[in-house]
């Protein structure tokens, strides 16, 4: 799968926009990533493992709410995540 990773989480990979990654679920996508890329997952999933508020997944362009949602290996995954400040 295809999976844009947002500016703010680029650090973990490398400044990479666009990385690959597979799974049957977005739970199973997210830990791969995570293996790839140390760290990132708990960027955008809290300790109760539910997507964090500020992070929106969207698996070819429609938003999914939880990591047992399925994908397939032709999907687009783009991760976003929202900014905030005064």
């Amino acid at each position: 799968m295809r999976v844009y990773v947002p500016t703010p989480l680029r650090s973990y990979t490398a400044e990479q926009g666009l990385v690959s990654a597979g799974g049957a679920t977005v739970g199973q996508l997210l830990a791969e990533l995570d293996r790839r890329y140390p760290g990132i997952r708990f960027r955008m999933i809290d300790e109760q493992d539910g997507i964090r508020p500020h992070i929106k997944i969207f698996v070819n362009q429609e938003q999914v709410r939880t990591l047992e949602a399925s994908v397939d290996s032709q999907d687009e995954i783009q991760i976003i995540c929202a900014l905030s400040g005064g």
